[in-house]
């Protein structure tokens, strides 16, 4: 049976789009951040080195940088390290928390847009980078998330708010 090129097109976007979702292999953002109890949002496990509120941060601050390079020739990366990590390990207040929980959602169905959108050539370089395509940093969102998400099930389970169900 022979596709056309159009298919391979339209399953590559529909790929990238379910593993931006996460899910699959991996937990799901929405189910571990629901997860997390008010109360452990700033702590640390012992011998692990973030809390949920900086894993959290992380992930919504590299997504946004990935994301805005993506599509904004003008976009400023923050300085590297410190830039992607807060400063403290718990939210400053209670609304900081949904906040960025709202945040890092909008900004990956934003990356989803940019994916699925037809004028979107997943394999051109992006003119502003130095060779990097939508293709590459729609990985690199989906892969970074992953890692960031699993890690924060590990504090979750140090800190005895993750039960395998």
């Amino acid at each position: 049976m022979k596709s056309d090129k159009s298919d391979h097109d339209k399953t590559l976007r529909q790929h990238l789009l379910s593993l931006l979702q996460g899910g699959g292999a991996h937990a799901k953002f929405e189910e571990v951040i629901r997860k997390v109890p008010a109360k452990l949002r700033g702590a640390k496990a012992a011998g692990l080195p973030h809390s949920p509120w900086m894993l959290l941060e992380h992930m919504r601050i590299a997504q946004r940088d990935i994301l805005e390079f993506s599509r904004n020739a003008k976009h400023v990366s923050p300085d590297w390290p410190e830039g992607y990590w807060p400063r403290s390990s718990a939210p400053p207040n209670p609304a900081a928390w949904s906040q960025s929980v709202k945040n890092f959602t909008r900004d990956r169905k934003a990356m989803q847009a940019l994916v699925s959108a037809p004028g979107t050539d997943l394999f051109a370089e992006i003119p502003w980078g130095d060779g990097q395509t939508i293709l590459r940093e729609a990985l690199l969102v989906a892969d970074h998330n992953a890692y960031h998400l699993a890690q924060l099930v590990d504090v979750l389970r140090a800190l005895g708010a993750w039960k395998l169900d």
